[in-house]
């Protein structure tokens, strides 16, 4: 039986530290401006930033978008350092083709795990506990084919990578997850935008529930506090929501390509709560009290779905 441990142990174990959510103001330049303008706790602005990305130009190329997205954040170096071993969750839980907006673009992973590569990263990781049978799953989502080209791992979910972790969530508690978000030095979360019978929408805050493995039927009961409290546990350093097509019906499986609407869009944040507010708005036509879990995510200190209180970028091309 696994020895039950928590998250903190755990990384104490491998000697790692993987860092929160919050940049350090220092770290950008034009984004601690904003910093000077704060008088209460209240109106106090984060030390978060959100960056909107848009292709306008016909054909335009989604990895150019997505390079550009976090150049405007300040390069992915500032966030990847020389030796780190990064995961990435992309949701390829389905075995459905790019085209149909139910998994994260193959061009967008591809991208990303370039830019970590550019920025000394050890080793890339692509990891997701998939619901359709892990294989197929790779294979149709593109998955497979981006990792063979970059070099990244791409790690198929087995029970044995399952480790049984204390979460200390409002709901949730001992839960087993997928070890190779543990054993990261940095997490960058990579979900996919689209609607949802239960949740209303599936962004990043509800990609985690392929962060772990258990009965994730129940995860379902109270979802809402359920995706909060993964969220709260997996702590990401970025959130990059791949939104070049949505899916407006049918969610999460989707199939239907009369489903679909390409939006041409990335959103980039340090903040998961201000992420999802922002494409909930942007995509959905959604507010925070239309999506409970945002909602949750304010309350618990997760970020902030005020995004006044965030510096914003838009970037084209």
């Amino acid at each position: 039986m696994n020895k039950l441990i928590t998250r903190r142990e755990s990384l104490k174990k491998i000697g790692k530290i993987t860092a929160g959510i919050t940049v350090s103001a220092g770290l950008f330049g034009p984004f601690s401006s904003i910093l000077a303008h704060a008088t209460t706790p209240e109106t106090q602005p984060l030390k978060g930033w959100i960056v909107d990305g848009i292709g306008q130009q016909p054909g335009y190329s989604i990895k150019a978008l997505t390079r550009k997205v976090f150049d405007a954040a300040g390069g992915m170096g500032k966030f990847i350092s020389k030796g780190d071993v990064v995961v990435l969750k992309p949701n390829i839980s389905w075995a459905q083709a790019p085209n149909l907006a139910v998994t994260t673009h193959p061009e967008v992973m591809e991208a990303v795990i370039e830019l970590c590569q550019e920025s000394g990263a050890k080793k890339v990781r692509i990891a997701d506990n998939t619901i359709h049978d892990a294989g197929r799953c790779f294979a149709v989502t593109g998955a497979a084919g981006v990792a063979e080209r970059t070099g990244a791992d791409l790690v198929f979910p087995r029970s044995s990578m399952m480790k049984k972790m204390n979460l200390h969530g409002h709901r949730l508690d001992v839960w087993p997850v997928f070890t190779p978000f543990v054993e990261a030095d940095k997490i960058i979360n990579m979900p996919v935008a689209k609607v949802h019978g239960l949740s209303v929408l599936t962004l990043g805050m509800k990609n985690w529930i392929g962060g772990v493995g258990g009965r994730r039927s129940a995860l379902h009961q109270d979802i809402h506090q359920s995706i909060v409290d993964l969220a709260q546990f997996f702590k990401p350093q970025l959130t990059l929501i791949d939104a070049t097509r949505i899916l407006t019906a049918n969610g999460p499986s989707g199939g239907n390509i009369s489903d679909v609407k390409v939006t041409n869009r990335l959103i980039l944040s340090n903040d998961p709560v201000a992420a999802d507010t922002l494409a909930a708005a942007q995509l959905f036509g959604k507010t925070p009290e239309d999506v409970p879990f945002i909602q949750l995510g304010n309350k618990w200190g997760l970020g902030s779905s005020d995004l006044d209180r965030l510096t914003r970028y838009s970037v084209s091309i």
